[in-house]
């Protein structure tokens, strides 16, 4: 299932979505510790917007996926709230480097384009279930279209699993200076930013939502 989302920056004092398929990312006062939890301080107030079919409109039973963002001068946050049935997990997890292929498995993404004029090339970040992650650089105006594992932003996850409640959670933290590559971001800006929330049978496919910042 693919979930696009469109996110809007807002300022301190929030700003409602403007249309369907757009998230209000919160300006934060300053940066703040990962916890994937969606009841910390940082995240109470923020709204979500809801990936729950797939990317031919589709409904996907059970897996109401909650999208949640913020945002400050130096880095965006995202926060994924994932019910599940079943899990597709890698057997042997490294949280220490990034895991190549990591979409092979269930996972979170986020893809973050700058260049307009050419949107072949954009930023791939992904959290799984277990806080595995890896981050890409995606050129798909080549051919064979390429990704680079080489490309580091500085990317952090964090990820919590509750078997109980069939519900994992993903926090991401992107930076948005030149070292990451990633535009730096002002309150009133519109960006694209397509949210996917990658499922490995059953069931297969991807969830989607397309964003935009305010």
């Amino acid at each position: 299932m693919l979930v696009v989302v469109c996110a809007v920056l807002a300022g301190p004092a929030g700003a409602k979505p403007a249309a369907s398929g757009v998230i209000v990312s919160k300006r934060a006062k300053s940066d703040f510790a990962l916890t994937a939890d969606p009841q910390a301080a940082p995240w109470k107030g923020v709204p979500a917007v809801i990936a729950d079919k797939d990317r031919f409109g589709e409904p996907v039973p059970n897996h109401r996926t909650e999208i949640r963002s913020r945002w400050t001068e130096g880095n965006l946050y995202l926060l994924y709230v994932a019910p599940y049935e079943e899990l597709n997990l890698k057997a042997d997890p490294s949280t220490t480097a990034e895991t190549n292929k990591l979409w092979d498995w269930d996972v979170a993404e986020a893809f973050i384009g700058t260049d307009f004029k050419d949107i072949k090339k954009y930023k791939e970040f992904q959290v799984s279930p277990q806080g595995e992650w890896v981050d890409l650089a995606i050129d798909r105006g080549t051919n064979p279209p390429t990704h680079d594992v080489s490309w580091n932003s500085g990317y952090e996850v964090k990820a919590r699993l509750d078997k109980d409640k069939h519900v994992w959670y993903g926090e991401m933290k992107t930076g948005t200076d030149g070292h990451a590559q990633v535009h730096q971001l002002a309150a009133g800006e519109q960006r694209d930013l397509p949210h996917a929330r990658g499922l490995r049978p059953p069931p297969p496919g991807e969830l989607s939502r397309r964003p935009r910042w305010c």
